[in-house]
């Protein structure tokens, strides 16, 4: 019976200067070698999971994008939820009042207003990253396709901003000030639901390898969560099994420890 490995990217595949470690993409291709599945499962959305380095030199079954929100098995898309644009517009209403500027995330292009964010250094290399992918917030009015939005919150107004929006929406705050708004009931976990049910995998053959608190409901939700040695604490209470850091090749002994490979 095939097993189905689900990996986070940032700070799990990838460091904070999104190199892979050499361990990393070896234990993944013997992982597919020894006929198992190997799923990227980020918070990224599709159009920000374009590198060489995960998706040619290494190679996945399939990508759970945007938090559950868009499904790719084989390079067809076989599931997506796009925000509509009243929800869009609810949202933009909402943030606008407290002065937060937006990132929209979809599966061909993110969305933002370089001039929103200052010197923001991540906003500025994403940028550079994506190129042509990264589109101006204001050109496309009424135009949007997205799957999920991230906030650079001002802080302003929280407690009117969560009950406005939390029937509607999952917000997952990463600080106090960067927050992940994801239609409700959507997740890494829902992403993994779907896959699962579409090429009928057993739960009992299900893992999954995070590091942070949007991995939190992925890793409980799969038969064995693996949290990364650098990982948060949260996300270590969350998991069966500790592996060791990323440059420690954390991947490789978590593969290992459940012989996988």
């Amino acid at each position: 019976m095939k097993k189905a490995v689900f990996f986070d990217i940032d700070g799990t595949l990838w460091d904070e200067k999104m190199q892979v470690p050499e361990s990393t993409a070896e234990a993944i291709r013997r992982l597919r070698e020894n006929g198992n599945y190997a799923f990227i499962c980020s918070g990224r959305s599709r159009a920000a999971i374009k590198a060489k380095e995960l998706l040619e030199d290494i190679g996945f079954d399939g990508i759970l994008g945007g938090c559950g929100t868009y499904v790719e098995y084989m390079g067809e898309a076989v599931y997506e939820r796009k925000l509509s644009q009243e929800e869009l517009n609810e949202l933009f209403a909402c943030f606008r009042k407290s002065g937060s500027p937006v990132v929209l995330e979809g599966r061909d292009y993110l969305y933002a207003d370089m001039s929103d964010f200052g010197n923001n250094i991540y906003i500025q290399n994403l940028s550079k990253a994506l190129g042509k992918g990264f589109q101006p917030l204001k050109d496309h009015m009424d135009n949007y396709h997205a799957n999920k939005m991230t906030v650079y919150f001002s802080g302003k107004g929280r407690e009117e901003m969560e009950r406005e929006l939390s029937p509607k929406y999952e917000l997952i705050f990463h600080t106090p000030h960067v927050i992940e708004v994801i239609p409700k009931g959507f997740s890494k976990a829902s992403g993994i639901q779907w896959i699962c049910d579409y090429l009928h995998i057993d739960h009992e053959n299900t893992y999954a390898f995070g590091d942070s608190v949007n991995d939190l409901e992925m890793l409980a939700y799969v038969r064995y969560g693996i949290a990364m040695g650098n990982g948060t604490q949260e996300a270590k209470n969350a998991a069966d099994y500790v592996t060791k850091a990323i440059w420690d090749d954390g991947i490789m002994e978590g593969l290992k420890h459940f012989s996988l490979i």
